[in-house]
C-alpha cells in the first residue's frame, strides 16, 4: 500500500513538471503594417515566420498578432477591448504610432490613445512594452521631435519600457525596403525575426 502510494505521488509530481515544462507565455502584439506582412503572404511576414520557428524550437513563447494595415492608434484603442475580451496573454507590445505620424496627426491625440491602450492593459494585468516608432525626417525636424517625444513621455509616465524600433535596423538598406520606402520587403522578413526574437525572449525572462 505504502509503495503504490509514493507511486502515485510520484506519478502526480511528474505531471505537474512536465505541464510546467510546457506552460508558455504568450505576447500579443498590436501592430501596422509593419507587422502585418503588407505587400507580401500572410506566412511571409516576420510574425507567422518567428512563430514557426519558436513552435520548432519549443519555446517558451508564442505571438498572438493583432496587427492591422493601416492601423492607427485610435484604431488599436477602438479594437483593443474586444482583443482583451477574446484573448488571454501575459504581455503587450504596442507597435502604433506609424500612420498616425505618417497623416501629420496632432501628437497630443496619439499619445492621449497610447496612454488608453496602456491604462487598460494595466487594469488587466498585463504587462506592457512600447515600441519607439519612428517615421521619415521629411515630415519637418519640429513634427518629427514632437511626435518622437510622444513614446518617450508615454513610456516615461506609465513606467513601461520603450523598445527599439526594428525598422531602424531594416530603412538603412534599401534593399530590404519596399518600392515605397516605408514597408520591409520579404527579404527584410528573417533579420526581422532575428531582431524581434531577442527583444521577445528578454521580455518573457525578465
Amino acid at each position: 500500500m505504502i509503495k503504490n502510494a509514493l507511486l502515485i505521488v510520484l506519478s502526480f509530481t511528474l505531471l505537474l513538471l512536465s505541464k510546467s515544462a510546457l506552460a508558455s507565455s504568450s505576447i500579443l502584439l498590436l501592430g501596422d503594417s509593419l507587422s502585418a506582412s503588407y505587400g507580401m503572404k500572410q506566412n511571409e511576414g516576420w510574425v507567422y515566420l518567428l512563430n514557426q520557428q519558436l513552435k520548432n524550437e519549443q519555446a517558451d513563447y508564442s505571438i498572438i498578432n493583432a496587427s492591422i494595415s493601416g492601423e492607427t492608434t485610435a484604431g488599436g484603442l477602438a479594437r483593443f477591448p474586444s482583443i482583451l475580451a477574446s484573448e488571454e496573454f501575459d504581455y503587450l507590445v504596442i507597435e502604433l504610432g506609424g500612420n498616425d505620424g505618417l497623416r501629420g496627426f496632432p501628437t497630443h491625440v496619439i499619445k492621449n490613445n497610447l496612454l488608453q491602450i496602456i491604462k487598460l492593459a494595466k487594469a488587466s494585468k498585463i504587462k506592457v512594452f512600447l515600441m519607439d516608432v519612428r517615421i521619415p525626417p521629411n515630415y519637418g525636424p519640429r513634427y518629427n521631435k514632437m511626435f518622437i517625444n510622444v513614446f518617450a513621455e508615454v513610456a516615461s509616465e506609465t513606467e513601461v519600457e520603450l523598445l527599439p524600433f526594428f525598422m531602424e535596423q531594416i530603412a538603412v538598406e534599401p534593399h530590404l525596403m519596399q518600392n515605397d520606402g516605408i514597408h520591409p520587403n520579404i527579404k527584410a522578413q528573417e533579420k526581422i525575426v532575428k531582431i524581434m526574437n531577442q527583444q521577445f525572449s528578454r521580455i518573457v525572462r525578465d
